[in-house]
């Protein structure tokens, strides 16, 4: 995929609208680095706790066979996280300006 950025409207030059682009993408790929970091951690303390690997915890929990406690709960929307900001760091990762 090839994505183009159009700066013929621009009154900034080339290199300095680059400059800005690339560091705007830097540090998206570093907080979503930051975010799939810290829900790998929660995660983790629950496959732990639970001594569950988080795939399998979402197979049973689709199923309706864990329960209803909260903290159930808190495990589904950390892996949610983790899958979300795995795919946006691989993503900005992958992007070269």
């Amino acid at each position: 995929m090839n994505l183009a950025l159009k700066t013929d409207n621009s009154q900034y030059e080339k290199g300095s609208v680059r400059n800005a682009v690339s560091f705007a993408l830097n540090s998206a790929t570093a907080q979503a680095r930051l975010r799939y970091e810290h829900y790998s951690g929660i995660c983790k303390a629950f496959e732990k706790k639970y001594k569950l690997a988080s795939a399998k915890f979402m197979e049973k929990f689709d199923a309706g066979d864990l329960g209803d406690e909260q903290e159930l709960f808190d495990w589904y929307a950390a892996v949610r996280g983790l899958n979300l900001w795995r795919e946006r760091y691989e993503i900005l990762s992958g992007v070269s300006i």
